[in-house]
């Protein structure tokens, strides 16, 4: 997935001109913990409500200017292209209303055999995102969430590596993850702390110590950068409290098809 910022410019599809993507969707985990669920089907196309988890966040992409975005895949990659390639009837099936962005696949299945973990599927995809971009899970159901095109250029003009939205603790991870200090900023270490939802903004420099493209398929989690950035005040946070759920298990996805 190679880049040039936010210039037009010609691809290996000679069908259009792509433009660097400012949004990545995470979508090539394995979701062990949905199986069998996932055994014949790949997580972020289990559907909530007649409609797969991923459909939402390219939705909202959409309905938010977003032309062009990324889709990382491994498991049952084919199946995600399948469905949402831009060259399918998605916005008859799934999405009759938005605008569906274009996609290019990022496929780390195909390319090296495995997900490269977090870090590692964001380094593969970097040259075809633009130097600033939104990145989430294409397993979290959020369906109020707005990708803000203000928010991406207050964080663009910020010149911080990353900002994280946070959600208040589910009763899976009590715990949380990372702090929150009155003036914005993320703390790695802190008494009271929240669950990171897998929804972000990042700058490319974030990911500096891996190869741009990660032409080898290194598999690097995200926390350990996150967490030296935060050390370094180069992370900021925000506290999101509308509907959001993490669906990793059968129960929780059984609960949202209830309500």
């Amino acid at each position: 997935m190679p880049g040039c910022r936010s210039k037009r410019r010609n691809t290996n599809d000679p069908e259009k001109l792509m433009i660097a993507a400012q949004a990545m969707i995470l979508a090539a985990g394995r979701g062990e913990r949905m199986r069998p669920l996932t055994d014949h089907c790949p997580k972020p196309l289990l559907e909530v409500r007649g409609k797969p988890l991923m459909a939402y966040h390219v939705e909202a992409l959409g309905r938010n200017g977003y032309r062009d975005i990324v889709v990382n895949t491994a498991w049952l990659g084919q199946q995600i292209e399948q469905r949402f390639a831009s060259h399918q009837p998605l916005r008859e099936r799934d999405s009759p209303s938005s605008e569906i962005p274009r996609i290019r696949f990022s496929h780390e299945g195909l390319d090296f055999g495995g997900a490269l973990e977090t870090a590692g599927g964001i380094a593969r995809a970097l040259p075809l995102l633009d130097e600033v971009f939104w990145v989430v899970g294409g397993d979290v159901y959020a369906p109020e969430f707005e990708f803000s095109r203000a928010a991406l250029e207050h964080f663009r003009s910020s010149g911080k590596l990353a900002h994280l939205v946070l959600v208040p603790n589910p009763p899976h991870n009590p715990k949380g993850d990372f702090g929150l200090r009155p003036d914005g900023l993320a703390l790695n270490l802190s008494q009271q702390r929240y669950t990171y939802s897998t929804i972000g903004l990042y700058r490319q420099q974030l990911f500096a110590s891996l190869p741009v493209g990660n032409p080898h398929g290194l598999k690097a989690p995200l926390a350990p950068l996150l967490r030296a950035a935060m050390d370094n005040e180069q992370v900021t946070a925000e506290i999101y409290t509308g509907h959001w759920t993490d669906v990793g298990t059968p129960e929780r996805l059984a609960q949202l098809n209830k309500t």
